[in-house]
């Protein structure tokens, strides 16, 4: 197999937005079914980490955040089609909420779940990776922001 036959990962960022202890997720249209997720998405050409993850957020669910610690990246293969995911996933802080902007197409709408409420509903989440980050937030993994270096 040649180099350019090789599968390349897809990069994808998150932010985890804890407030009065509840974590700011969306429900999302997949092809399968309605699932739970952090605000996540693609990271775009010519973008920063953390610029993605801002941007992120306000695209899924309305909230103006400023990221904190990069909490882990994690690799995630789908069981299904064989894609493989890699996730840098933010802390964030909520600062300021748009509720007139619209939310991306596929976005059902977001919410703020305990943790309790997220667990249990496990069986929705859109991978492995929605507790997995949200236990390592609770778990006090942070990192600061400049452990990532973006050369220009």
């Amino acid at each position: 197999m040649h180099e350019q036959d090789l599968p390349r990962p897809t990069v994808t960022v998150a932010t985890i937005v804890e407030r009065d202890g509840r974590f700011l997720v969306v429900e999302e249209e997949t092809r399968d079914g309605t699932r739970i997720n952090q605000p996540a998405g693609h990271l775009e050409l010519g973008e920063t980490f953390t610029a993605a993850a801002v941007r992120e957020t306000l695209e899924e669910t309305g909230w103006h955040v400023a990221p904190t610690a990069l909490i882990g990246v994690y690799r995630w293969q789908t069981p299904k089609s064989e894609t493989t995911f890699i996730r840098f996933a933010f802390a964030a802080d909520a600062r300021r909420h748009d509720a007139e902007r619209p939310l991306d197409v596929g976005i059902v709408r977001a919410l703020w779940l305990s943790y309790e409420d997220l667990a249990a509903q496990k069986l929705r989440h859109r991978s492995p990776l929605v507790l997995r980050c949200v236990d390592d937030y609770r778990a006090g993994r942070r990192w600061p922001i400049g452990f990532i270096t973006e050369v220009s």
